[in-house]
């Protein structure tokens, strides 16, 4: 009999973004195989009227709540790096936390993990003042030991540690990786993974440990949640592929309980 613990893995999805029916039913969908739903929170996408839909949506599937604020750019849905001040900038984060922590308070819930979107996502990665202004407004705006979703391996995880944040360190199934850790670009050939099953591949390699990358090479990354986007081609092939993989391999996809 094995002695090592059981290997658990969240699986999260962004949603609250769609535009359209079609749009919203791929992300109801993916609310029932999902353990975490990353809420857009009107920087780059929705608003309170999405905002409450989308969690009620997901308290109906016993999914956890989280937040995926952005730098305040609907235009450019979130993907460009923006000059922006760094007090107007944890203005609007404090701002985009704070409507959908009231709007989770009001439907019995909390916000428990936080994920930046986009061009935020990468700056924060950094470890800099991006990072920095990004802590301090989930401090104001949520719970203590809230989480902070960071790409695995990243430099803004020492901070965390330096800082006493909770952190949670995430891969994902339907990207491909550059040798350095990073994502290939999505408007490069190959940038996406949209067959369910090297999806779901990919997401297992990720569980034990380690990622094939653009380039042939293997890359060793520790992930606690595993990503699928709603707007990924096959967004729901893909996340019911990944998740009978990783269940059929003996992993409990489970939300990690709260610090």
């Amino acid at each position: 009999m094995s002695v090592f613990p059981k290997r658990t893995i969240d699986l999260n999805a962004d949603v609250g973004e769609a535009v359209d029916p079609a749009g919203v039913d791929v992300e109801r969908a993916l609310l029932g195989l999902v353990t975490t739903a990353h809420i857009a929170c009107g920087g780059h996408a929705g608003d309170e009227t999405v905002m409450a839909a989308t969690v009620a949506a997901a308290l109906a599937h016993s999914v956890r709540v989280g937040a995926h604020p952005s730098y305040p750019d609907e235009e450019g849905f979130g993907r460009r790096p923006l000059d922006i001040d760094r007090d107007a900038l944890r203005s609007s984060l404090c701002e985009q936390l704070g409507a959908l922590e009231r709007i989770s308070r009001a439907a019995g819930t909390a916000i428990e993990s936080v994920k930046a979107h986009g061009a935020l996502y990468t700056e924060v990665a950094k470890g800099g003042a991006i990072y920095e202004t990004f802590r301090d407004a989930v401090r104001a705006s949520c719970d203590e030991g809230v989480a902070l979703v960071l790409p695995s391996g990243c430099r803004a995880l020492a901070m965390t540690l330096r800082d006493g944040v909770t952190a949670c360190e995430e891969g994902f199934c339907d990207r491909s990786y550059r040798s350095d850790g990073g994502l290939v670009d999505r408007q490069s050939a190959g940038a996406m993974v949209s067959d369910p099953a090297a999806a779901a591949a990919q997401a297992l390699s990720l569980a034990r440990g380690a990622v094939a990358t653009s380039d042939g090479s293997v890359l060793t990354l520790w992930v606690d949640t595993l990503c699928i986007h709603g707007d990924t081609p096959g967004a729901v092939p893909i996340a019911t592929a990944v998740r009978e993989a990783l269940v059929g391999s003996g992993i409990d996809v489970i939300a990690p309980a709260h610090a």
